[in-house]
């Protein structure tokens, strides 16, 4: 019965994690489009912590690739605006420092995972570090 009701939570959260993915997408206001996918992120990274700590490999690998994919949306909104990150750094400092912290987040999820489990996330941790550094990069970049 209770693997059944952490199966039933796993869902849940999964669920509820896609439709906030959505709900960006239906965003049309890009800066605020990259702050919910930003915002999801964050809920999917708790939720691939709680299912790794209750033995669900396969929903923590699922999580892993909304974090992905959601960190890929606000990147991706981010650029599509056009505006310069040295002219106008307000959304793309916010942005660098949610994915420093999600960056920190599954970093820390990965040391708390067997070294066996660990190729779950090791392509999300690549990828989110290389959406850190260009955000940081097009931040601190040279004058134009």
């Amino acid at each position: 019965m209770r693997v059944l009701l952490v199966l039933l939570g796993s869902l849940a959260l999964a669920s509820s994690a896609s439709a906030d993915l959505k709900r960006a997408l239906a965003e049309e206001n890009l800066e605020k489009r990259s702050r919910l996918a930003l915002e999801n992120a964050k809920q999917a990274l708790h939720s691939a912590r709680k299912a790794y700590q209750a033995g669900d490999l396969n929903q923590t690998e699922a999580s892993a690739a909304e974090i992905l994919a959601s960190l890929e949306l606000a990147e991706e909104s981010l650029r599509k605006t056009g505006k310069d990150p040295r002219r106008k750094p307000k959304h793309f400092k916010h942005a660098e420092k949610e994915t420093r912290e999600l960056v920190r987040g599954i970093e820390s999820l990965e040391h708390a995972m067997s070294y066996t489990d660990r190729p779950a996330i090791e392509k999300l941790k690549q990828r989110a570090h290389q959406i850190h550094d260009d955000l940081l990069a097009g931040i601190m970049g040279e004058k134009r």
